[in-house]
């Protein structure tokens, strides 16, 4: 497991949670001593076959009471919804070291996760239903250490999400068109989901487009395992878009070099290979564009429970020799920045709504095409 980087994409949950003081002050390995599980690691078998067919199994999907996907920040206007149906994935919520994989019943990972798809999610509902899965994420923990019980807690999180996955397709239309999108641990997850279970089958003609935001993806040794293209055109359909946030001047270096060292989907090194930068501004993979294209951006309150829309307020360039989606100067969002500028937490919600324009953009590009209306 790629140490340095899960450190990066770990460490952004704590920050993320209030605790952006202390990491700042306290080295890695007082963190990871803090959060790497102690106990024994716990085989978990699957979960019940009909554990999705439940309410209390999603944190968000229709007449879900008091869900969070259907927040919309002030300024925002709630439209018809349109014909897709979403799964979103969402990111590590579980901090925690008790479990090496975060039991579903975790009241604060529960809280933890509802605020996450508040600030997340709800950029998708204008698309239509929106289906959010509680799983047993791999804990916060599993993300500092090379130790095997890591790569069991993922495996164990993924067959939940693979499950889930099933559920939501058996639940949604037959031939409706259906969007993937995740966050993080989610986008992580869902890589071998699209694998598995999209990659050749019939259901990847339904595939709007695939959102795997927050985790770097590599175009020449992760892509062609997934049977799908970055999105290259803003009415592209079945293709995939993935970006990481990070303001100027910014420290990725770490970050960088972890990630070239491990082997990408086909299982060869990836070596200087580029990363995947999709900028929401422009709807395309690359290109630059000033604020003034960003129709608004949303700005959490700083408990992340709330928030309005501002228009013009920040721009974006993906960088042609890192992969990263470039901010300029660091954008006031909050208190939750991880060192060296970046801007993880805030991915969504600092192109909140072009990536609704984004969404409906290519939603209509599938019906064109599949002459509905």
């Amino acid at each position: 497991m790629a140490r340095k980087f899960l450190y990066g994409v770990a460490l952004l949950v704590v920050l993320a949670l209030g605790a952006s003081l202390v990491l700042r002050f306290y080295s890695k390995e007082l963190t990871r001593f803090a959060f790497v599980p102690r106990g024994t690691f716990e085989a978990l078998g699957p979960l019940p076959a009909n554990f999705y067919t439940r309410d209390e199994a999603w944190i968000s999907r229709p007449g879900v009471r008091d869900d969070p996907a259907q927040f919309l920040p002030e300024g925002a206007k709630r439209t018809p919804p349109g014909p897709a149906y979403v799964f979103f994935a969402h990111p590590t919520s579980y901090l925690a070291r008790d479990h090496w994989n975060g039991p579903i019943d975790d009241k604060d990972a529960r809280f933890r996760a509802d605020l996450f798809v508040r600030g997340m999610a709800s950029a998708f509902n204008a698309a239509g239903p929106v289906y959010v899965p509680r799983y047993r994420q791999a804990a916060f923990g599993a993300f500092l250490t090379d130790r095997p019980e890591a790569r069991r807690a993922l495996d164990i999180a993924q067959g939940d999400l693979a499950q889930a996955f099933d559920a939501f397709v058996a639940q949604v239309p037959a031939g409706a068109p259906i969007i993937i999108a995740g966050h993080s641990q989610g986008s992580l997850q869902l890589l071998r989901i699209l694998q598995d279970k999209v990659r050749g089958k019939p259901i990847a003609k339904r595939v709007v487009a695939v959102y795997l935001i927050g985790w770097p993806i590599s175009p020449n040794h992760d892509l062609p395992l997934l049977g799908m293209s970055g999105c290259t055109r803003p009415d592209q359909t079945g293709c995939v878009a993935s970006w990481m946030s990070f303001a100027e001047p910014a420290d990725a270096s770490q970050m960088m070099e972890a990630w070239m060292a491990q082997p990408g989907l086909d299982g060869k090194p990836r070596g200087s290979s580029a990363i995947l930068c999709f900028n929401p501004l422009t709807g395309t993979v690359g290109g630059t564009a000033p604020a003034s294209a960003n129709i608004g951006t949303f700005v959490p309150s700083d408990d992340l429970a709330s928030g309005k829309i501002v228009p013009r307020a920040v721009p974006a360039r993906c960088d042609a020799k890192t992969g990263l989606l470039m901010l300029g100067d660091a954008p006031k969002m909050g208190p939750f920045v991880l060192p060296g500028n970046n801007y993880h937490v805030y991915d969504v919600p600092l192109f909140w709504s072009n990536l609704r324009v984004d969404v409906a953009r290519r939603e209509a590009a599938w019906m064109a095409a599949q002459g509905r209306k």
